[in-house]
Protein backbone atom coordinates (compact mmCIF):
# COMPACT_ATOMS: atom_id res chain seq x y z
CA UNK A 1 0.00 0.00 0.00
CA UNK A 2 1.64 3.43 -1.04
CA UNK A 3 2.36 5.63 2.00
CA UNK A 4 1.25 3.15 4.52
CA UNK A 5 3.81 3.75 7.14
CA UNK A 6 1.39 6.93 7.77
CA UNK A 7 -0.97 4.77 8.70
CA UNK A 8 -1.88 2.89 11.95
CA UNK A 9 -2.79 -0.94 10.43
CA UNK A 10 -5.79 -1.36 12.87
CA UNK A 11 -7.97 1.08 10.38
CA UNK A 12 -8.59 -1.68 7.76
CA UNK A 13 -12.25 -2.54 8.14
CA UNK A 14 -15.39 -0.80 8.17
CA UNK A 15 -15.98 -3.10 11.19
CA UNK A 16 -14.50 -0.69 13.27
CA UNK A 17 -15.26 -0.79 17.31
CA UNK A 18 -14.52 1.34 20.35
CA UNK A 19 -11.24 3.35 18.36
CA UNK A 20 -9.77 6.34 19.66
CA UNK A 21 -7.82 9.52 17.61
CA UNK A 22 -6.53 12.81 18.77
CA UNK A 23 -6.96 15.73 16.58
CA UNK A 24 -4.59 18.49 16.26
CA UNK A 25 -6.02 20.21 19.56
CA UNK A 26 -4.62 17.29 21.37
CA UNK A 27 -8.25 16.46 22.37
CA UNK A 28 -8.94 12.73 22.45
CA UNK A 29 -12.08 11.00 20.89
CA UNK A 30 -13.29 7.90 20.84
CA UNK A 31 -15.92 6.20 18.58
CA UNK A 32 -17.82 3.24 19.03
CA UNK A 33 -17.77 2.83 15.32
CA UNK A 34 -17.02 5.02 11.94
CA UNK A 35 -18.67 8.54 11.61
CA UNK A 36 -21.41 8.14 8.93
CA UNK A 37 -22.85 11.61 8.85
CA UNK A 38 -20.32 14.41 8.99
CA UNK A 39 -20.50 18.05 8.58
CA UNK A 40 -17.78 20.18 7.43
CA UNK A 41 -17.26 23.65 7.84
CA UNK A 42 -14.12 24.10 6.27
CA UNK A 43 -14.53 24.56 2.38
CA UNK A 44 -10.81 22.89 1.73
CA UNK A 45 -11.81 20.02 4.01
CA UNK A 46 -15.33 19.62 2.43
CA UNK A 47 -13.17 19.38 -1.20
CA UNK A 48 -10.51 16.59 0.65
CA UNK A 49 -13.64 14.74 1.92
CA UNK A 50 -15.24 14.36 -1.16
CA UNK A 51 -11.80 13.71 -2.96
CA UNK A 52 -11.39 10.75 -0.20
CA UNK A 53 -14.77 9.49 -1.57
CA UNK A 54 -16.99 10.72 1.42
CA UNK A 55 -19.25 12.40 -0.44
CA UNK A 56 -22.35 10.01 0.31
CA UNK A 57 -21.34 10.75 4.16
CA UNK A 58 -21.01 14.76 3.81
CA UNK A 59 -24.84 16.29 5.49
CA UNK A 60 -23.72 19.69 5.93
CA UNK A 61 -21.63 22.03 4.29
CA UNK A 62 -20.77 26.00 4.92
CA UNK A 63 -22.19 28.51 2.13
CA UNK A 64 -18.54 28.90 1.26
CA UNK A 65 -18.10 25.03 0.32
CA UNK A 66 -17.84 25.45 -3.71
CA UNK A 67 -15.76 23.16 -4.47
CA UNK A 68 -16.71 20.61 -6.21
CA UNK A 69 -19.31 22.34 -8.22
CA UNK A 70 -22.61 21.54 -7.61
CA UNK A 71 -21.83 20.00 -3.90
CA UNK A 72 -24.09 23.17 -2.58
CA UNK A 73 -27.26 21.87 -4.28
CA UNK A 74 -27.12 18.42 -2.80
CA UNK A 75 -25.75 19.19 0.73
CA UNK A 76 -27.27 21.06 3.57
CA UNK A 77 -26.06 24.53 3.94
CA UNK A 78 -25.81 24.94 8.19
CA UNK A 79 -24.18 28.83 7.57
CA UNK A 80 -20.60 30.10 6.78
CA UNK A 81 -17.56 29.91 8.81
CA UNK A 82 -17.68 32.52 11.41
CA UNK A 83 -21.62 31.75 12.00
CA UNK A 84 -23.76 28.66 11.56
CA UNK A 85 -27.28 27.31 12.71
CA UNK A 86 -26.75 25.05 15.82
CA UNK A 87 -30.15 24.47 15.68
CA UNK A 88 -30.08 23.21 11.65
CA UNK A 89 -26.89 20.68 12.33
CA UNK A 90 -28.33 19.74 15.13
CA UNK A 91 -31.21 18.63 13.12
CA UNK A 92 -28.82 16.64 10.72
CA UNK A 93 -28.00 14.43 13.65
CA UNK A 94 -24.13 14.24 12.40
CA UNK A 95 -21.73 11.68 14.34
CA UNK A 96 -18.76 14.39 13.75
CA UNK A 97 -18.32 18.03 12.70
CA UNK A 98 -15.08 19.11 10.92
CA UNK A 99 -13.62 22.39 12.35
CA UNK A 100 -10.51 24.68 11.82
CA UNK A 101 -8.31 26.25 14.54
CA UNK A 102 -8.06 29.30 11.51
CA UNK A 103 -11.39 28.88 9.91
CA UNK A 104 -13.71 28.52 12.60
CA UNK A 105 -13.78 30.38 16.21
CA UNK A 106 -13.68 29.11 19.53
CA UNK A 107 -16.81 29.56 20.56
CA UNK A 108 -18.55 27.49 17.49
CA UNK A 109 -15.88 24.58 18.20
CA UNK A 110 -17.58 24.43 21.96
CA UNK A 111 -20.96 25.05 21.22
CA UNK A 112 -20.98 22.06 18.82
CA UNK A 113 -19.53 19.97 21.05
CA UNK A 114 -22.66 20.05 22.77
CA UNK A 115 -24.55 18.31 19.75
CA UNK A 116 -21.78 15.92 18.60
CA UNK A 117 -18.11 15.03 18.58
CA UNK A 118 -16.40 18.36 16.97
CA UNK A 119 -12.63 17.17 15.17
CA UNK A 120 -10.29 20.35 14.99
CA UNK A 121 -7.52 20.56 12.11
CA UNK A 122 -4.66 23.01 12.43
CA UNK A 123 -2.56 23.32 9.07
CA UNK A 124 0.26 25.84 9.07
CA UNK A 125 2.99 23.52 7.20
CA UNK A 126 2.90 21.11 4.45
CA UNK A 127 4.04 18.24 6.87
CA UNK A 128 0.81 19.04 8.76
CA UNK A 129 -0.98 18.79 5.68
CA UNK A 130 -0.35 15.77 4.55
CA UNK A 131 -0.79 14.59 8.81
CA UNK A 132 -4.61 16.04 8.02
CA UNK A 133 -5.23 13.71 5.16
CA UNK A 134 -3.79 10.79 7.08
CA UNK A 135 -5.73 11.24 9.95
CA UNK A 136 -9.41 11.88 7.36
CA UNK A 137 -7.94 8.06 6.56
CA UNK A 138 -7.50 6.59 10.28
CA UNK A 139 -11.21 8.62 11.30
CA UNK A 140 -13.30 7.54 8.25
CA UNK A 141 -11.91 4.75 7.58
CA UNK A 142 -10.45 5.43 4.01
CA UNK A 143 -6.44 4.87 4.48
CA UNK A 144 -6.15 3.90 0.85
CA UNK A 145 -7.74 6.88 -0.56
CA UNK A 146 -5.68 8.54 1.73
CA UNK A 147 -2.67 6.98 1.25
CA UNK A 148 -2.99 7.76 -2.40
CA UNK A 149 -3.35 11.31 -1.95
CA UNK A 150 -0.50 12.14 0.32
CA UNK A 151 1.69 10.03 -2.33
CA UNK A 152 0.54 11.88 -4.90
CA UNK A 153 1.06 15.17 -2.94
CA UNK A 154 4.35 14.43 -2.28
CA UNK A 155 5.54 13.03 -5.72
CA UNK A 156 4.14 16.72 -6.95
CA UNK A 157 5.97 17.96 -4.18
CA UNK A 158 9.37 16.70 -5.31
CA UNK A 159 9.16 18.12 -8.40
CA UNK A 160 8.28 21.05 -7.66
CA UNK A 161 11.10 21.72 -5.15
CA UNK A 162 13.18 20.58 -8.27
CA UNK A 163 11.56 22.78 -10.75
CA UNK A 164 11.81 26.06 -7.46
CA UNK A 165 15.54 25.31 -6.76
CA UNK A 166 16.95 27.22 -9.34
CA UNK A 167 15.01 30.52 -9.16
CA UNK A 168 15.92 33.21 -7.34
CA UNK A 169 14.77 34.08 -4.05
CA UNK A 170 12.78 37.32 -3.55
CA UNK A 171 10.74 39.66 -1.59
CA UNK A 172 6.99 39.86 -1.60
CA UNK A 173 4.13 40.77 0.36
CA UNK A 174 1.14 38.71 0.34
CA UNK A 175 -2.24 40.82 0.80
CA UNK A 176 -5.76 39.22 1.79
CA UNK A 177 -8.06 42.25 3.07
CA UNK A 178 -8.92 45.77 1.94
CA UNK A 179 -10.03 48.95 4.31
CA UNK A 180 -7.75 48.36 5.96
CA UNK A 181 -5.52 46.44 4.39
CA UNK A 182 -4.18 43.15 5.93
CA UNK A 183 -1.38 40.80 4.80
CA UNK A 184 -0.67 37.63 5.68
CA UNK A 185 2.27 37.51 8.22
CA UNK A 186 3.67 34.08 9.64
CA UNK A 187 2.11 31.01 11.47
CA UNK A 188 -0.29 30.41 8.38
CA UNK A 189 -0.32 28.15 5.36
CA UNK A 190 -0.27 31.59 3.26
CA UNK A 191 3.40 32.21 4.59
CA UNK A 192 4.60 28.14 4.05
CA UNK A 193 4.03 28.47 0.28
CA UNK A 194 5.02 31.62 -0.10
CA UNK A 195 8.44 30.09 1.59
CA UNK A 196 7.94 26.83 -0.97
CA UNK A 197 8.25 29.29 -3.89
CA UNK A 198 11.10 30.97 -3.16
CA UNK A 199 9.38 33.83 -1.90
CA UNK A 200 10.75 35.86 1.25
CA UNK A 201 7.24 36.88 3.18
CA UNK A 202 8.05 41.12 4.57
CA UNK A 203 5.92 40.66 7.27
CA UNK A 204 6.56 37.31 8.42
CA UNK A 205 8.14 38.98 11.55
CA UNK A 206 4.53 39.51 12.53
CA UNK A 207 2.22 37.01 13.00
CA UNK A 208 -0.91 35.90 11.76
CA UNK A 209 -2.68 38.57 9.66
CA UNK A 210 -1.73 41.90 10.68
CA UNK A 211 -2.73 45.32 9.72
CA UNK A 212 -0.73 47.60 7.21
CA UNK A 213 -0.64 51.03 6.16
CA UNK A 214 -0.09 51.27 2.35
CA UNK A 215 1.97 54.21 2.58
CA UNK A 216 4.28 52.53 4.74
CA UNK A 217 5.16 49.61 2.17
CA UNK A 218 8.14 51.45 0.96
CA UNK A 219 9.97 50.54 4.30
CA UNK A 220 10.34 47.14 4.22
CA UNK A 221 12.63 47.91 1.63
CA UNK A 222 13.69 46.34 -2.02
CA UNK A 223 10.06 44.80 -2.65
CA UNK A 224 9.86 42.16 -5.77
CA UNK A 225 6.41 41.39 -5.63
CA UNK A 226 2.79 42.55 -4.08
CA UNK A 227 0.58 39.32 -4.64
CA UNK A 228 -3.27 40.27 -4.26
CA UNK A 229 -5.71 37.58 -3.27
CA UNK A 230 -8.54 36.22 -4.80
CA UNK A 231 -10.11 35.97 -1.43
CA UNK A 232 -11.12 36.36 1.34
CA UNK A 233 -11.21 40.12 -0.49
CA UNK A 234 -11.50 39.55 -4.25
CA UNK A 235 -8.99 42.14 -5.31
CA UNK A 236 -9.15 43.64 -8.87
CA UNK A 237 -7.14 45.04 -11.59
CA UNK A 238 -8.40 48.40 -10.10
CA UNK A 239 -6.87 47.35 -7.11
CA UNK A 240 -3.36 46.90 -8.14
CA UNK A 241 -3.52 50.39 -10.23
CA UNK A 242 -4.35 51.86 -6.91
CA UNK A 243 -1.90 50.27 -5.14
CA UNK A 244 0.77 50.61 -8.11
CA UNK A 245 1.21 54.78 -6.68
CA UNK A 246 2.55 53.84 -3.40
CA UNK A 247 5.26 51.53 -5.13
CA UNK A 248 5.92 51.86 -8.45
CA UNK A 249 9.05 49.65 -8.23
CA UNK A 250 6.83 46.77 -7.70
CA UNK A 251 5.23 44.31 -9.88
CA UNK A 252 1.70 43.44 -8.42
CA UNK A 253 -0.10 40.14 -9.22
CA UNK A 254 -3.47 39.04 -8.73
CA UNK A 255 -3.26 35.43 -7.58
CA UNK A 256 -6.22 32.72 -6.36
CA UNK A 257 -6.51 32.30 -2.71
CA UNK A 258 -7.37 29.09 -2.83
CA UNK A 259 -3.86 27.96 -4.64
CA UNK A 260 -1.69 29.58 -1.31
CA UNK A 261 -4.49 29.60 1.82
CA UNK A 262 -6.69 25.80 0.48
CA UNK A 263 -5.02 23.07 2.07
CA UNK A 264 -6.16 19.31 1.56
CA UNK A 265 -6.40 17.92 -1.77
CA UNK A 266 -6.06 21.22 -3.41
CA UNK A 267 -2.58 21.82 -2.51
CA UNK A 268 -2.39 19.01 -5.89
CA UNK A 269 -3.29 21.78 -7.82
CA UNK A 270 -1.85 24.61 -6.05
CA UNK A 271 1.49 22.59 -7.36
CA UNK A 272 0.71 22.56 -10.82
CA UNK A 273 -0.73 26.43 -10.71
CA UNK A 274 2.74 27.71 -8.88
CA UNK A 275 4.59 26.09 -11.79
CA UNK A 276 2.44 28.29 -13.99
CA UNK A 277 2.69 31.57 -12.09
CA UNK A 278 6.54 31.89 -12.18
CA UNK A 279 6.61 31.23 -15.75
CA UNK A 280 4.40 34.78 -15.73
CA UNK A 281 6.24 36.48 -13.47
Amino acid sequence: MLFSGFFNSNFKSNQLKNYSLTDDMGTLHTFNEVPQRIVSLVPSQTELLVDLGLESKIVGITKFCVHPEGLRTKKTIVGGTKKVDYNKIKELAPDVVICNKEENTLEIVENLREICTVWVTDVITVDDNLKMINDFGNLFDCVDEASQWNFNITLALNDFKQFIESKPIQKAAYFIWKNPYMVAGSNNFINELLQLNHFVNVFANQSRYPEIKLEKINENGNLDFLFLSSEPYPFKEKDALEMQGFCPQVKIILVDGEMFSWHGSCLLKALAYFKELHQKL
